[in-house]
């Protein structure tokens, strides 16, 4: 049976030496890649929050990345947070297995939840690669005209990610910037002009190349 991530915690905290600290992270490595091995389903969100603290401490977890997919296709709110997490602490935009997740941001993007969209909306800022830029970017425009500014001040941290990565999508999103400007919320101001400032470099960009040609 695993430990808890306290009881993992205070373990590793009353180890002396670093050997004996490895010794633990390894024997706990081994349990996790058990439970995986068993699909025990129940524990999933735990190993995964104990990848987290792992990865923290600087120990290899790329062997949990696919466990957070599958956290992040729960229905269970505390479950798809700890995936997504994970998901943006554990993977880069090199993985394969980020390819997999795209369904699922677009699910969860639609979601009734706000809560659930964020976290969305926050992975796709964080991770988004060109091909799930032009697959989401239509789902994050949605979140643009959203009338809850927690949403849009989200959509537009996703978008500028998207924009960065697919830089001829630039044109199409200039008047949306420029409503999103007279916003009454203050956070989603800051974040527009994030959001702006990225659509003026990759503008001034895209007009240079098209000098040189």
């Amino acid at each position: 049976m695993s430990l808890k991530l306290r009881d993992l915690i205070r373990k590793v905290r009353t180890c002396k030496t670093a050997g004996e600290e490895r010794a633990v992270i390894a024997k706990e490595s081994a349990m996790i890649r058990t439970a995986i091995r068993e699909e025990q389903v129940h524990f999933r969100h735990r190993n995964v929050a104990k990848l987290l603290f792992m990865h923290m401490l600087g120990y290899p977890t790329y062997f949990g990345q696919l466990e957070c997919m599958k956290l992040i296709a729960s229905p269970h709110f505390p479950e798809k947070r700890i995936g997504y997490l994970g998901m943006m602490l554990l993977l880069s935009e090199q993985a394969d297995v980020l390819m997999l997740a795209t369904n699922a941001l677009k699910n969860d993007l639609n979601s009734d939840n706000k809560f659930v969209s964020g976290l969305a909306l926050c992975a796709i800022g964080n991770l988004a690669t060109a091909d799930m830029s032009r697959d989401l970017a239509p789902e994050v425009d949605k979140h643009l005209k959203s009338t809850n500014p927690y949403l849009r001040k989200k959509a537009c941290l996703a978008m500028a990610r998207c924009l960065t990565k697919c830089p001829d999508m630039v044109e199409d999103f200039v008047e949306r910037v420029v409503t999103l400007l007279k916003d009454r919320s203050h956070g989603v101001l800051i974040t527009v002009v994030q959001l702006m400032t990225q659509v003026l470099i990759m503008d001034q960009k895209n007009a240079e190349m098209e000098r040189e040609e």
